[in-house]
This record gives structure tokens, C-alpha cells and sequence, in this order.
């Protein structure tokens, strides 16, 4: 097992849902970890719970992935509240569902800018601090990256894409001495799309496996490298 207590770790959405259960694991594992969320009154929620648990081991900032001069703020406080950064999560993402013909121009436009841009700014804005750490991005697509759906065309373009990208990104950054893995979950118990967790949730994929995984994967030999990893629910849910 690699020892995490002197390293950091970035995650974008980390305020709640899959971004939160990274958080916690990455903590639980010894990191110093950084959270990123859009709205000031969610991100002090969850770092008042945080910090309670973790201490200054944990540190958040208002950040929109949307905006590279964000992120290019966010890594920059990272630096200067911690002194480096070994792995970014590009988590953040959001959700529009609906038929092409009701599909606005206005949601079209989110879901591109969060799901896809956003991994793309985050990225590129801690390229030259994660070569340095020869560090790990990870990103967390979905199994909708490779499985369209009716109603899905927005959101799937966008998962389609930040497959594509974090997977050509791996073939680019190896020869940098950075690992790239992309996470494609199935459903997941969180907050997504309208969603309230309940008993009823049981059967997915909790917060906390996804966080179990992102462990495991920075904990495999550095010599070997999981591109791409599927997870979905062992059992599917009585409809």
C-alpha cells in the first residue's frame, strides 16, 4: 500500500453526491484534499461537516469548471494552501434530460459547458503542477459515455466525450509521467437528476464505492494503468 499523507488531491463538485464520497475516502486514505462546488452556501455546508472530521486536512473554493480562469484560480489556492497537487477528480458535472424537440439551446449549452468543458479547463489548468507531482487525473464519465438512451442526447454527447477526451488525454500525458483514468458509473445513490436517496437506493452503486475506488486505483502498481474502468450495480433494482 502507497502511503497518501503527504499528498493532495483536487475535486471539482465535491460538495455532495460522488464528488463527496471521493472526498471522504481520499481523506479516510491520509490526503490532504481540496473541494470545488459552484454555489458558497453548499460548499460551506459540506466543508463545516468536513473540517469537523478532517481538520485542516480538508480546504474548499468557489469555482465554476465552466470558467478556465476559475480553475486556473482554484489550482493556484490549491498550491497556496497546501504547497502542491498530486491528483485532480474532474467530478463536477450536471444533468438535462429531455427529447431533441424539447431539448433547449439554454440546456444543451449547460450540460456541454459543465460535463465537457469543465473537464477540459480542469485539466489543462493543473497540467503543468501535476507534471511536476507526476500526478493522476482522474475523470468520472458515466456509463451513458458509451450507451445513448432516448431523451439523452445532451448529456450524452457530453459523456461521449469526456470518454473520448480522457482517453485520448492518457495517451498524451503518460509520455508526461501522468496516469489518466476515466470512471464510468452505472446508477449511483445521489442527489442526480431530482433524485432523493432513500432505502429504495440500496441496490446502486454508493458514494462511498466510488471513493473505494478512486483508493484503489492510486494504490495499483505504478506500472500498471486501468484506462478506463465500468462499474455498475452487481444486481439491478425491482422495477
Amino acid at each position: 500500500m502507497q502511503t497518501h499523507k503527504y499528498k493532495v488531491a483536487l475535486i471539482t463538485g465535491g460538495t455532495k453526491g460522488i464528488g463527496y464520497g471521493i472526498a471522504k475516502a481520499l481523506l479516510d486514505s491520509g490526503m490532504r484534499v481540496a473541494i470545488t462546488g459552484r454555489s458558497k452556501d453548499t460548499l460551506t455546508e459540506a466543508l463545516d461537516t468536513l473540517q469537523k472530521e478532517y481538520g485542516k486536512q480538508v480546504a474548499g473554493f468557489v469555482a465554476d469548471v465552466g470558467s478556465y480562469e476559475e480553475q486556473e484560480q482554484t489550482v493556484a489556492s490549491v498550491l497556496k494552501t497546501f504547497g502542491r497537487l498530486d491528483v485532480l477528480v474532474a467530478n463536477a458535472g450536471v444533468g438535462h434530460f429531455a427529447p431533441l424537440e424539447q431539448l433547449s439551446v439554454a440546456k444543451w449549452d449547460e450540460t456541454i459547458r459543465t460535463n465537457l468543458n469543465g473537464v477540459f479547463y480542469s485539466v489543462k489548468a493543473a497540467l503543468e503542477v501535476l507534471k511536476k507531482t507526476e500526478g493522476y487525473v482522474i475523470t468520472i464519465s458515466s456509463l451513458a459515455g458509451t450507451n445513448f438512451f432516448a431523451g439523452g442526447a445532451a448529456y450524452n454527447a457530453s459523456k461521449f466525450g469526456v470518454t473520448g477526451f480522457t482517453q485520448a488525454a492518457m495517451l498524451d500525458l503518460r509520455e508526461m509521467g501522468i496516469k489518466t483514468t476515466t470512471i464510468m458509473p452505472g446508477s449511483v445513490s445521489t442527489h442526480f437528476n431530482g433524485n432523493t436517496p432513500d432505502a429504495t437506493d440500496a441496490w446502486k452503486i454508493q458514494i462511498e464505492d466510488i471513493g473505494q475506488l478512486v483508493v484503489d486505483l492510486l494504490e495499483m502498481n505504478p506500472r500498471t494503468l486501468p484506462s478506463k474502468v465500468e462499474v455498475r450495480p452487481s444486481f439491478p433494482g425491482k422495477k
